[in-house]
């Protein structure tokens, strides 16, 4: 990066899978101004000035489905051209075990929801979702 290029913006996000391969998605609102709407997402969005992905990841998280994960592992990085949108920017991706034990709660969009992975095949949503997800996945078996 040359002296006074800005840094990329950077979208994050975890992707928490249940002990049954479950993983925590959470349905936009389909609003048409914003990004993916209408469509199952992996919870997440913008890094804040002076936070790291892991920490802008948890934030989000934690600001859509009332989870806050105790230990995201890295899973992902991208730009948003690999995964189908528009712009110069990071999509930057973890995983995290769900705990078993805090509530989820829908705070944005239309749900926030534990989704089997056969089941995320019906679901409105991008394509990339499902190749994250079996990446998170395949982690958590080489654990």
């Amino acid at each position: 990066m040359s002296r006074g290029t800005p840094p990329l913006s950077t979208v994050c996000g975890v992707i928490v899978l249940r002990a049954d391969g479950a993983a925590l998605l959470q349905h936009r609102d389909d609003i048409p101004t914003i990004n993916d709407p209408g469509l199952w997402v992996i919870p997440g969005g913008h890094v804040e000035p002076g936070e790291t992905p892991v920490q802008g990841a948890v934030r989000e998280v934690e600001e859509e489905t009332c989870y806050r994960s105790a230990r995201p592992r890295p899973l992902a990085d991208f730009h948003g051209s690999e995964l189908g949108y528009p712009g110069d920017f990071r999509m930057v991706f973890f995983w995290d075990e769900y705990d078993g034990v805090q509530r989820i709660e829908c705070r944005e969009g239309q749900a926030a929801a534990f989704v089997l992975r056969p089941d995320a095949e019906r679901l409105p949503r991008r394509d990339y979702l499902t190749r994250i997800w079996d990446l998170a996945l395949a982690a958590r078996q080489a654990c």
